[in-house]
């Protein structure tokens, strides 16, 4: 006997009944139909019942027959939490929020709601709930924009606008949201930090973008794009159980380019005050280019008010000179520096020329590669239509993870991201290839080894047989205090070419650099 569909009657045929003939019929539905039922008419019912509130009918279908509610208290639940998740604009999770005036910094973005415009409108849904309501923030921004060019403006006629202007915060409130704490969970009961940072990159670029734009509707249509990362240092463990809050704003400016300053604050669990909050900082470099030139264009500068915002602008001031410096200065010439890269070399040679009497307790970089691969779909880009920048550090960030968990034989614990270049665009359709290395560790503290890994993005187009870098990561691990308890024992790692020994070098001078 052929069974009988129960989403074969045409719900255009409750269209003109009653309300309660539709809820009458979604009452004798099972679970996995009914939410078919509402993926595919969401749309239709919305216009033609624009006075029923589809939330209202899901909840009052499980209230209106208790019997059914008391069997099957699982299916009650998901339901009451799935549209309440997209509905309920009374709980403490406001969808306001989400949608609030690009130039009210002091309103928090809240994470936590899935209510966003049609995917066609955005480019970023396949992102975190963050990343997509940050970006939604942003499009208004956009919506602001006169429809009359405006016209090249020089910096002096810029309006200099306070840190103030552009602050802006995100709150996951992961204490209440269920499902968005799940998204943020890795293996080990933690924040996933790949996804966080992905987070952090585009709360910086709507930074960037609210310093740029005009109150008058005027603004120019510029392209801000993610130039470096200058470092993101983890202070303490980020739990995925305790609410979290991310707040940054335009801290430097020069003529083309500004520094972002993020910080991630969550409190001690089970306490209120904002003690020992302080979680994650990170630094933000974006510049900003002629949407139709591609050359670089001027920005409104700063205007620092108080004094933790003069001492910032110093900070940040200070940070540029040395990057400057770093790129005139960096050079391996000295004698003493072909001293520390004959020492480097030293033990990769007898591993090259005398295997057997290498030391155990060390290992060559190239033994320590991982590679991972993939093409760009059309889900990653951002709004200028190119591959989200967050996305990249996320990718280079897991890959790096896996490669010091590998390496280390027991799981990584991340401290900090210790630089990021972002020298080449990538686009959708691009074959992007990441390579990871362990350059070196730091033993000197056998309580907390540090790992220290590159991951370097590779752009490879097989039809012009060509490949090149277009990003550049570089992280630092250690392992948790109980593996180094049971015994765990980090390797050496050491260089076998003079590329290699190089590398090794440029990065532990500007990781000193960096702490001076």
């Amino acid at each position: 006997m052929k069974m009988k569909n129960p989403l074969s009657k045409s719900l255009c045929h409750y269209l003109l009944k009653p309300p309660s003939a539709f809820v009458s019929h979604l009452n004798n539905l099972p679970f996995d139909p009914l939410l078919r039922i509402f993926n595919q008419s969401r749309s239709i019912f919305s216009a033609s019942l624009s006075k029923i509130r589809i939330r209202d009918v899901f909840i009052n279908t499980q209230l209106s027959n208790p019997q059914k509610q008391s069997e099957s208290g699982f299916r009650c639940t998901q339901v009451r939490s799935f549209a309440s998740e997209i509905h309920d604009q009374s709980s403490a999770i406001p969808v306001v929020s989400t949608v609030s005036s690009p130039f009210e910094g002091s309103v928090p973005i809240d994470a936590g709601s899935l209510n966003r415009k049609p995917i066609s409108f955005w480019p970023g849904m396949y992102h975190s709930p963050v990343t997509n309501a940050l970006w939604e923030a942003r499009s208004s921004i956009f919506e602001k924009v006169s429809e009359t060019p405006v016209e090249e403006a020089a910096q002096s006629q810029l309006a200099a606008k306070s840190p103030s202007k552009s602050r802006t915060s995100v709150l996951y409130k992961f204490s209440s949201d269920y499902i968005l704490r799940e998204q943020y969970r890795n293996p080990w009961n933690e924040i996933r930090t790949g996804k966080l940072v992905e987070d952090l990159d585009a709360l910086a670029g709507t930074i960037s973008y609210k310093h740029c734009c005009n109150d008058d509707g005027t603004t120019r249509p510029l392209l801000l794009v993610t130039a470096s990362v200058d470092r993101m240092v983890l202070k303490k463990p980020i739990s995925v159980d305790v609410d979290l809050k991310i707040e940054g704003a335009v801290t430097w400016v020069g003529r083309s380019s500004m520094e972002i300053q993020l910080e991630v604050t969550q409190s001690a669990q089970g306490t209120t005050g904002p003690s020992n909050s302080l979680a994650l900082v990170a630094n933000f470099t974006f510049v900003a280019r002629d949407s139709k030139s591609g050359k670089s264009a001027v920005i409104n500068q700063i205007s620092p008010e108080t004094e933790n915002e003069k001492l910032l602008w110093e900070e940040a001031e200070e940070r540029n000179k040395r990057r400057k410096n770093r790129r005139a200065e960096h050079r391996i010439d000295t004698d003493e520096d072909a001293d520390r890269l004959h020492t480097l070399l030293a033990e990769g040679r007898v591993f090259c020329d005398m295997p057997a009497l290498a030391d155990r307790d060390s290992i060559l970089i190239k033994d320590t590669s991982h590679e991972n691969s993939l093409i760009c779909q059309p889900q990653q880009r951002n709004t200028h239509g190119r591959i989200f920048g967050g996305f990249l550090m996320r990718k280079a960030f897991e890959l790096a993870f896996s490669n010091a968990y590998a390496f280390a034989g027991a799981s990584p614990r991340f401290i900090e991201v210790d630089h990021v270049d972002f020298l080449k665009p990538v686009d959708v359709g691009n074959f992007l290839r990441f390579k990871s290395r362990i350059l070196y560790t730091e033993l000197e503290n056998p309580a907390k080894p540090l790992i220290n890994v590159e991951v370097v993005a590779h752009v490879t187009r097989p039809e012009l047989r060509s490949s090149e870098v277009s990003n550049k990561f570089y992280f630092t691990f250690t392992v948790r205090p109980e593996a180094i308890a049971d015994g765990l024992r980090i390797r050496n790692v050491v260089p076998a070419t003079e590329e290699e020994a190089r590398r090794v070098l440029e990065r532990m001078d500007a990781e000193t650099s960096q702490l001076q």
